[in-house]
């Protein structure tokens, strides 16, 4: 059973291999489990998956090869069309027609009937009392009213389900989907490299040992400077406007960045880079900088990101005074060629997620300037801007 376990994994896209298998197998040999398939999950997940990113696919994986254990036989043969499960409507019902509604016998007779309306239905279904889909009083489906039914996809709305159709706890890890401040970290941590900095202040074990052995055995501590991470890291934010809309998104980059970086600088935009920059957005028309003060400042060593939506008129990029704030002499592309030839280490994160670009005329025209380097804000994303950093 466990070989076409695994093959499902694989399946699914999971990076597993022998190794894993074979561990959870010595896992089971000495008996770290006993006949319960929640237990199973637990140890299947932590022997297999290595990765927090991949928890979601292999929620999904597991619950399709072991439904049949844990509802009916061959239950995973039976595939609903998701668009008999759109929620296209939600059909009221009075308290007196809720009332009326009866259990269908227990959930075993329940089960049983499920497994009748996979056979037996042919289409899509909205409304009614029977079939599988949204609203209504069916048992099957969601976005209805029964008192002992089986929720199948959508949200809860009444917490009456007996029974609920793959329940995925790990979605936000997913590679494409948003992350929180911990997974930033995680991936930002591939650009470390390591350096020991400012006063000796951190015990040195080693060398204490060594030390005292020299000395007879008499103990002689040594102390050194503790390692901090030697990458110079310089940020922009784009703010304001569209930018709005993806505050969360950039407040957990902002979070991370600060935690894992000792060298961190950073500067707020809107829209596009121009001649100006600044770091307080309270007091940006009366305390802000010159862009080229800050190429002149921050050396060709640091590694930028960029953040932003690339959102605005393609004259905001290719006019002089394309602004919509301010009359600016140069157009956007002008500094971001010397923001790309002054740091050759450049990314652009976006938030907004790469299946839309192609709808952004600025969009695309950013990507070429920053030379491709833009990369979705999400796990997967941030890890390709992270490798393409650390080359």
């Amino acid at each position: 059973m466990l070989i076409d376990f695994f093959y499902t994994l694989k399946k699914a896209g999971l990076p597993v291999s022998l190794k894993e298998l074979l561990a959870l197998l010595e896992a089971l040999e000495q008996q770290v489990i006993f006949a319960s398939v929640d237990d199973f999950y637990h140890l299947s997940r932590m022997c297999m998956i290595k990765d927090e990113k991949y928890f979601d696919r292999f929620d999904q994986a597991f619950g399709h090869y072991f439904h049949d254990l844990e509802m009916i036989e061959d239950f995973e043969s039976f595939l609903i069309p998701h668009d008999w499960l759109n929620p296209d409507w939600i059909k009221n019902l009075s308290d007196e027609d809720k009332a009326k509604i009866e259990a269908l016998g227990g959930f075993d007779k329940l089960m049983e009937t499920l497994k009748k309306r996979l056979e037996e239905q042919q289409k899509k279904h909205q409304g009614g009392n029977k079939w599988i889909g949204t609203g209504g009083t069916s048992p099957f489906g969601h976005g209805g009213y029964n008192p002992e039914g089986v929720r199948i996809g959508g949200e809860s709305r009444h917490q009456r389900a007996a029974k609920v159709w793959e329940k995925r706890q790990f979605k936000n890890l997913d590679g494409a989907a948003e992350m929180n401040t911990r997974a930033m970290k995680m991936a930002l941590r591939k650009l470390r490299k390591f350096a020991r900095t400012g006063a000796a202040e951190e015990l040195d074990l080693s060398g204490t040992i060594k030390s005292t052995a020299d000395n007879a055995g008499l103990l002689d501590l040594k102390m050194r400077p503790e390692r901090h991470n030697a990458v110079k890291l310089l940020v922009f934010f784009d703010v304001g406007g569209s930018m709005d809309y993806h505050v969360q998104q950039c407040e957990e980059l902002f979070t991370a960045v600060r935690a894992e970086f000792k060298h961190l600088e950073y500067f707020y935009f809107h829209n596009c880079i121009y001649e100006k920059l600044w770091q307080d957005n309270h007091r940006r028309w009366e305390e802000n900088i010159s862009t080229w003060e800050v190429l002149n400042t921050y050396g060709d060593d640091y590694h930028v990101m960029v953040v932003g939506d690339a959102a605005m008129s393609p004259y905001e990029i290719t006019e002089p005074y394309g602004s919509v704030e301010h009359m600016n002499e140069e157009p956007g592309h002008v500094w971001l060629r010397r923001i790309t030839e002054h740091w050759k280490k450049l990314v652009w994160l976006n938030p907004v997620p790469e299946e839309y670009w192609s709808y952004t005329h600025s969009t695309q025209m950013l990507n070429k300037l920053v030379n491709r380097h833009m990369y979705p804000l999400n796990l997967n994303g941030l890890q390709d801007a992270i490798d393409a950093l650390a080359k």
